[in-house]
């Protein structure tokens, strides 16, 4: 069988009003770019409690490349670190990272897939991101803050638009703390440190048209403390980890 040049992973909560737009045209731009029987889809739904998990069941009777995961709610951490391992268990090429809620566009994805030479890690940059103000001043915290503690300045270190050569991606995995909120977060900081070119290409970012967002007001303050705290303790063994990872 001839290996897998991508495999495209997607945690996915409560997002029934776009999942089927969302797979659908995520299937056409693989299928035109890299060519039927190419790419597999990993679909991890995160125990969505509206109709996801049946839209997407019935996605899969269709689409021979989908396979789709259901778990127990755990948040969109665990949900993409499981996704993660399911794709690297296939031994694809690569495996690329895009989120449920319709805010990319597919055709950009050749942006990423035609430099993946250049680097084992490769990440976009929403240059115009569509989220609430709290949302840019969080982020805006959060890369002076990995500045400060990591020395590295990484334009948009959580973006659900990332594509990793597959080997690479085993080794990040096995030094990744256990339990982070924002696995994305911790694998952009470990590359980074290790060298690679991440790049940071510019890609669009949509408004959200269905769903709702999470994390608000309190809930979200305390998601913020805790990841502050997780990466003051990963800052700690990072010496340690980048010695594994190499």
């Amino acid at each position: 069988m001839e290996k897998l040049k991508c495999v495209l992973v997607m945690p996915a909560y409560n997002e029934a009003g776009c999942i089927e737009m969302v797979v659908l045209a995520w299937s056409k731009a693989l299928t035109l770019l890299l060519g039927q029987g190419s790419f597999k889809m990993i679909i991890v739904n995160d125990g969505s409690r509206d109709e996801t998990g049946s839209i997407l069941d019935s996605l899969a009777l269709r689409l021979p490349a989908l396979s789709v995961v259901h778990q127990v709610n755990a948040g969109h951490g665990p949900a993409l670190v499981n996704a993660y391992t399911r794709a690297c268990a296939l031994a694809s090429e690569y495996i690329f990272h895009v989120d449920s809620d319709d805010q990319f566009i597919p055709g950009e994805f050749a942006l990423l897939w035609d430099n993946r030479s250049r680097s084992s890690f490769i990440m976009g940059w929403r240059k115009i991101r569509q989220d609430a103000f709290h949302r840019h001043v969080i982020s805006l915290i959060l890369r002076t803050m990995l500045f400060a503690i990591f020395g590295v300045n990484i334009k948009d270190s959580n973006i659900p638009y990332r594509l990793i050569s597959c080997d690479y991606l085993k080794k990040l995995l096995a030094v990744l703390p256990v339990g982070v909120f924002a696995p994305n977060v911790f694998l952009a900081v470990l590359a980074a440190r290790d060298g690679q070119d991440i790049m940071n290409i510019p890609v669009t970012h949509e408004d959200r048209k269905t769903g709702i967002v999470s994390m608000m007001g309190m809930k979200l303050f305390k998601i913020c403390l805790r990841s502050f705290r997780e990466l003051v303790s990963f800052r700690l063994t990072l010496g340690s980890r980048l010695k594994r990872l190499r």
